[in-house]
């Protein structure tokens, strides 16, 4: 058991790459962050961003063939998870991380029940008979909203909500110290996903999970997390608690620009301001800073060198701006 407020992940400098016939993506560039017992941090950014790769990074499901991790660490009680073979790493992925995938759609076996889904985690993780696996699968779909007996239908038998419910029971089934969520609303209606985010923080005080949060959204992050994490290009832009971030006047262009796309509801406004241009090719990153080429504040010193990272508290910024 992991006491209150101590790290369960700590990251430091991690860079991942992927390998293709065009020359080399650089996905991730030396990202750093720490996430406490029951604490969850959300990973914002546009599609892109290397958020979803240094997730599979820290989940060793790189593609073995092209993905690789080309420097940092990834401690988890105590272990550097970027050292470990694949046979320790099979008893850490499921049991003590786990994943929601970004579709669950897709994320399901369709021609396999969702109660057999389920105790396929606990067969490869857990000592239990039949009869244990069994409960331990009805109390799971109590858990998450479905009724028990529903566990011998099919994924096609389920809405889209009910399927990302039975996706995150799949997750939680091992008690997980950290869960991962990529995108978990992103397929599912308002209400639905209201009713899910609802859940997974039900579920974080019950189980204990620490979770990572990955979404463009900043609504669901004001919701749901503890400490936002801003990436960029590969790189964490801004961090700080959410209370820091939302509260504070003065940002990087890039989360100033995510703000600006956010509706305003006491202000009447024709329309929003997205951040112009697009996001830069990782096989051919600008040099000096990454967002310069559609930062609105670009200096020359931007162009030419790489920012520092500047500390206030507990936030950072990586911006020439705040030196």
């Amino acid at each position: 058991m992991v006491p209150m407020n101590e790290t369960i992940i700590d990251v430091t400098d991690l860079a991942i790459a992927y390998k293709t016939d065009r020359g080399v993506a650089r996905a991730v560039n030396s990202v750093s962050f720490s996430i406490a017992k029951e604490e969850t941090l959300g990973l914002v950014g546009e599609t892109g961003a290397g958020k979803t790769t240094t997730a599979f990074g820290i989940m060793r499901l790189l593609p073995k063939k092209s993905g690789v991790i080309t420097g940092g660490s990834i401690i988890f009680n105590g272990q550097d998870i970027v050292r470990m073979s694949e046979r320790e790493m099979m008893q850490i992925r499921g049991e003590k991380i786990s994943m929601i995938f970004q579709d669950p759609m897709t994320s399901l076996n369709p021609v396999i029940p969702i109660g057999i889904q389920i105790a396929e985690v606990l067969e490869l993780h857990k000592k239990m008979d039949a009869g244990e696996i069994n409960n331990r699968v009805n109390e799971m779909l109590t858990l998450v909203g479905i009724q028990p007996e529903r566990k011998t239908e099919y994924p096609y038998q389920f809405s889209g909500g009910m399927k990302q419910r039975v996706v995150i029971a799949m997750a939680l089934a091992c008690d997980p110290q950290l869960l991962i969520a990529d995108e978990p609303t992103t397929a599912l209606d308002v209400t639905i996903q209201a009713q899910v985010l609802d859940m997974m923080e039900q579920l974080k005080k019950r189980l204990g999970t620490s979770i990572i949060m990955i979404t463009h959204d900043l609504g669901i992050v004001a919701q749901t997390c503890d400490k936002v994490a801003v990436m960029y290009a590969g790189e964490i832009v801004e961090s700080g608690t959410a209370l820091e971030i939302y509260a504070a006047n003065d940002h990087h262009p890039y989360t100033q620009g995510l703000f600006g796309s956010i509706p305003d509801m006491t202000k009447k406004t024709r329309r929003l301001s997205p951040i112009l241009g697009m996001a830069p090719d990782p096989m051919n990153l600008p040099a000096g800073c990454k967002f310069s080429p559609r930062c609105p504040h670009c200096k020359e010193v931007c162009k030419a060198e790489a920012p520092m990272v500047t500390s206030a508290g507990s936030r950072t910024i990586r911006c020439h701006l705040f030196k």
